[in-house]
């Protein structure tokens, strides 16, 4: 049967009244608004990344200053789910218009299926509050544009939560390289891995479908070249690419429609009996009578049309050319970078699951030409190296706080991590390279202001 989670269609869930946003229009914004009253919360989309990154932390860590006001999800057992998990009594919606007119909130948390951000994104700021989004932004340059322009037009701000920024060992690298350790940058070599389980996940899920996710390029990639972003102070220029689908999809042997009801369980390597994680059973298993939806798909169904194997040339505005690459079929987790300046190298190969031999630190390796080697070592810390944490408590107890090493990432940000993956898909389509200034009317800066 058609499920929403298969089409998406929001028509209903968005426009079943009509806007309501002149009042809300003339506050403040929330991220600057007055520190002794708790500021209200509202979120659109309540499943696994809802609930476990946006909702149970921020509720233990920060309701002394946040309060949520609202949960919206079109599916209205997930809903109450996730209303259960975070331990709150507020009301449930399944109309996004309605709770925005009903509980007014300062602050929108967006963790809807990606192709979905945008309609959320644009009408929460239209309708008073400023915007907390998942990665990525969105998944088209016509979407980014409409956010662009919404995010003027109302004066609202749209935070876009790269929590990769935030863990300590990336930040360290952006310190290495703003203290010129190595020179001028001129090229890079950044190669990510995701292993058999997180990996073979995204083809199990919605994000199988390019319509939902924008295929692994904006979904997945982004985060990567947000970092790149960062980490050189400049903004993409180009973007030449390749990739494929050999592994996952119509390549299997076996397949059927989930994996609980697969007749193959016994012989299929990506058999995942999602039964065994009681949170995911809750969410998912427990209400896919509402609408269908399989969070135990199988990785080889042939519906699937998102690349597993991809590639990119990058071209900054500031002369800094950038090799990179994801491969979702590895037998570890991680990725290897290398930056090559003028005056050495700076590289890491960061491990994060699977068959290597994991260690307590993440290792960055420094080389001075006609000099030494240095091997700096991070802790590790949970949540994304520890991103996490320190993003969230950025966006909701300190959002004044002086932003050292420029972590903060705003819609100019989102806009410029999705659109490196949105050029490389229309680069694979043409056999050409793509420049982002084509895309929509930003203009890369050799140096980001």
């Amino acid at each position: 049967m058609s499920t929403f989670q298969e089409t998406f269609n929001r028509r209903e869930f968005l426009q079943k009244s009509t806007l309501a946003a002149a009042g809300a229009l003339a506050s403040a914004s929330a991220f600057a608004g007055n520190t002794t009253a708790k500021r209200k919360v509202a979120m659109v989309g309540t499943g696994h990344r809802g609930t476990s990154m946006w909702g149970v932390p921020v509720v233990k860590e920060f309701g002394d200053v946040i309060e949520f006001v609202g949960l919206c999800d079109i599916n209205p057992g997930r809903a109450e789910t996730a209303r259960k998990m975070l331990n709150l009594n507020c009301p449930l919606f399944t109309d996004f218009e309605k709770m925005m007119r009903e509980t007014k909130p300062d602050i929108l948390i967006v963790t809807t299926v990606d192709a979905t951000h945008d309609q959320f994104i644009i009408k929460g700021m239209e309708m008073g509050a400023d915007i907390v989004t998942e990665k990525p932004m969105t998944t088209d340059e016509a979407k980014c544009q409409a956010i662009l322009d919404a995010e003027k037009r109302t004066g609202k701000k749209v935070t876009v939560t790269f929590n990769y920024r935030y863990s300590p060992h990336r930040q360290k690298l952006y310190e290495l390289l703003r203290e010129g350790a190595i020179g001028k940058v001129t090229s890079v070599d950044f190669h990510w891995y995701l292993d058999t389980s997180h990996g073979a996940d995204y083809f199990r899920r919605w994000h199988r479908l390019k319509e939902n996710s924008g295929s692994l390029w904006v979904h997945k990639a982004s985060h990567h070249f947000d970092l790149l972003n960062w980490w050189l102070e400049s903004e993409p220029e180009s973007v030449y690419a390749q990739g494929s689908l050999e592994h996952y999809g119509r390549n299997g042997a076996i397949r059927g429609t989930n994996c609980r009801s697969c007749a193959h369980k016994a012989e299929c390597k990506f058999y995942f009996d999602v039964t065994k994680d009681k949170r995911l059973t809750a969410l998912y298993v427990d209400n896919e009578k509402y609408d269908g939806y399989h969070r135990d798909g199988c990785v080889f169904k042939e519906d699937i049309n998102i690349f597993d194997k991809m590639a990119a040339t990058i071209h900054y505005a500031n002369g800094v050319n950038v090799s990179y690459s994801l491969t979702t079929y590895s037998p570890y987790e991680g990725y290897r970078i290398a930056f090559n300046g003028t005056k050495g190298r700076l590289e890491a190969w960061i491990k994060e699951s699977g068959k290597m031999t994991l260690e307590p630190y993440d290792e960055l390796m420094l080389s001075k030409n006609f000099g030494e080697v240095e091997y700096i070592k991070i802790p590790q810390a949970e949540g994304h190296g520890g991103g996490d944490a320190r993003l969230r408590d950025k966006i909701f107890r300190n959002p004044n706080a002086p932003d050292t090493f420029r972590q903060s990432a705003g819609s100019r940000d989102g806009a410029m991590a999705i659109l490196v993956g949105i050029g490389a898909r229309k680069s694979i389509q043409s056999g050409q390279p793509v420049k982002i200034a084509d895309l929509t009317d930003l203009k890369p800066a050799a140096v980001k202001a």
